[in-house]
């Protein structure tokens, strides 16, 4: 199902549930849905986008994640598609009206406190999530979908010579800054807005540097992240205002190893 979802093709949930329960007598259609529900979160520990239509439920059995991840190191063709869905390039649709576009952040689940367990390796092709990530033509073009949206969000307050001044930073003064596009409130104070875009749903992972954690502490009454997804087929945003790490779980991946 996935590997159709990636290439653009449409398949029946439907039908693929009657399938299974051929095979798995007794077992209910609400069962086989919670599984598949399962499946997307164990996809996405992964580093695969999850299933369309099956919110991940990460309480899963380890027997899964092994069975999982033994299945996609030999399914070629679902490596092949994840591949090419993260690194199409992508351009910014042009949209007049904009008061559909966001909506609510997802609930942090705040995880509960247990005992450190050994770390499971598990052998991955590629994190998706980071090649997406990665791919600077729809990382561009979610930020030149921001600027047009501030500049909207703007002029909806009256403030029009605001909305004229919206500058896109990352552009005109380069990265390191810890935010992409400069903005306003509608009483002129500055918003410094962090734009991250994915073509997955809202619940997708994303990356976060040192330098855009500390301005959201230093600068928490100016600093938005601005999450835009489903972003190639009708793109959505949700705000995150202030300290990220009163919004979302930080989990550390990766260390600057030097010798002084």
């Amino acid at each position: 199902m996935l590997t159709l979802e990636l290439s653009g093709q449409s398949y029946s949930k439907t039908e693929h549930r009657r399938r299974l329960q051929a095979l798995l007598a007794g077992r209910s259609d609400g069962s086989i849905e919670f599984k598949h529900c399962n499946i997307s979160a164990a996809l996405m520990d992964l580093g695969f986008p999850r299933i369309q239509g099956y919110q991940p439920r990460f309480n899963y059995q380890a027997l899964l994640a092994e069975i999982l991840a033994a299945q996609v190191q030999v399914t070629s063709r679902l490596d092949q598609a994840a591949q090419a869905a993260v690194e199409r390039p992508a351009i910014a649709p042009v949209v007049e009206d904009f008061s559909q576009v966001k909506t609510q952040a997802p609930a942090c689940q705040a995880k509960v406190a247990e005992p450190e367990m050994p770390y499971a390796f598990r052998a991955m092709k590629r994190d998706y999530f980071e090649r997406e990530a990665a791919n600077r033509s729809l990382g561009l073009a979610g930020e030149e979908f921001i600027v047009q949206f501030e500049h909207w969000r703007l002029v909806q307050f009256g403030q029009q010579r605001l909305a004229d001044r919206v500058e896109h930073v990352s552009v005109t003064k380069g990265d390191g800054l810890g935010y992409d596009v400069r903005s306003f409130e509608a009483d002129g104070r500055e918003r410094f807005i962090e734009v991250k875009t994915t073509s997955f749903g809202k619940d997708t992972p994303f990356f976060v540097s040192r330098g855009e954690l500390l301005l959201s502490r230093q600068a928490k009454e100016q600093f938005h992240l601005y999450r835009l997804f489903e972003f190639r087929r009708a793109p959505r945003l949700f705000d995150l205002a202030g300290q990220l790490d009163q919004h979302c779980l930080l989990d550390p991946i990766s260390y600057k190893a030097s010798f002084s």
